[in-house]
């Protein structure tokens, strides 16, 4: 009976505690971490998360690049900081690719506290203006009768750029030849000084270029068209049904980090995404405010881990 009460007595503190933590938070700056150089779609995606709680909480977020190993590096940082809710993530994608392209030093579904799930933007397949191509079914046509002979430009071996070429690649049954790059930005430039002749990459890091006659546009990459771009068909309208891959953008903190600092977390920025001002910035960025619960990113953590397993192992892909 003695023992029943202290259990009692101690899960009612433990309780009162976590309540009291998320009342109080946050009392000092927040360390967000992002895996990934400056001036990247997701480093874009964390400034204005940063600068948004900044307002509204009136402590500093910082934002902390940490690139390196697939966005290992960083997410690793995150992991292993002390579960306060002062460290948080934020990544895309390939906190879930990663799982079945590296050994990775931890898990992601037990060692991450999902927060939320922030945005998504669509890839675009874009093409030097001397590739007799105008459509995505131009491109599987072209692949097809010359096997190999199409090079395509990655951000990185094993990044979703490669894997959204994988997936095309794949899904059309042709064979192209890929060139990794040491990010996005280095791709893009390679296609449009024709050393390569097209490439995957995020909308905002593209669609620039397609604009002023650099690139040609093939098509988005999104299950629908966007906003950003009506004038651009999806690459399932311009030649392979049925082809989707997005970029997700979301929020973790570390493991442990308790329910009510969690919960805090989720219902500010759930707010924050549907202020005007961000959504207006996020969708001249090409990108799609999302939000919903812990519960929500968990759950699509696990669905995304799965399905890019299965890619994976089909198509072969290795990184060293």
């Amino acid at each position: 009976m003695q023992i029943l009460c202290l259990m009692a007595v101690t899960t009612g503190i433990a309780t009162t505690a976590a309540a009291a933590a998320g009342d109080n938070y946050p009392s000092k700056p927040i360390r967000l971490v992002v895996p990934f150089t400056p001036g990247g779609s997701n480093d874009l995606v964390g400034r204005v998360l940063s600068q948004k709680l900044f307002e509204v909480w009136g402590q500093p977020v910082i934002i902390d690049n940490r690139p390196g190993g697939g966005s290992t590096i960083g997410i690793d940082v995150v992991v292993r900081a002390p579960p306060d809710g002062y460290t948080l993530l934020t990544t895309s994608g390939g906190v879930a690719m990663n799982v079945s392209l590296y050994k990775l030093p931890f898990n992601p579904v037990k060692d991450l506290a999902p927060v939320i799930l922030l945005a998504q933007m669509p890839y675009l397949l874009a093409v030097n203006p001397s590739l007799p191509a105008k459509s995505a079914r131009d491109l599987v046509s072209l692949a097809k009768a010359q096997p190999g002979k199409v090079i395509f430009a990655s951000s990185g071996a094993g990044t979703s750029s490669h894997l959204a070429m994988e997936l095309f690649r794949s899904m059309a049954g042709i064979d192209m030849l890929h060139v990794p790059f040491k990010g996005g930005g280095p791709a893009v430039t390679s296609v449009m000084s024709g050393e390569v002749q097209g490439t995957f990459n995020v909308i905002t890091g593209t669609l620039p270029y397609t604009r002023s006659g650099k690139l040609r546009a093939l098509g988005v990459s999104s299950a629908k068209r966007v906003e950003v771009a009506p004038d651009i068909p999806t690459i399932g309208e311009s030649g392979v049904a049925g082809y989707e891959m997005i970029a997700w953008y979301n929020v973790f903190a570390p493991a442990r980090t308790p329910r009510a600092i969690v919960d805090r977390l989720n219902n500010e920025i759930t707010r924050m995404l549907q202020m005007p001002d961000v959504r207006e910035r996020l969708q001249t960025l090409g990108v799609t405010p999302l939000g919903g619960t812990p519960e929500a990113l968990g759950k699509y953590l696990e669905f995304e881990i799965t399905r890019w397993a299965k890619l994976i192992k089909e198509v072969g892909i290795q990184v060293k």
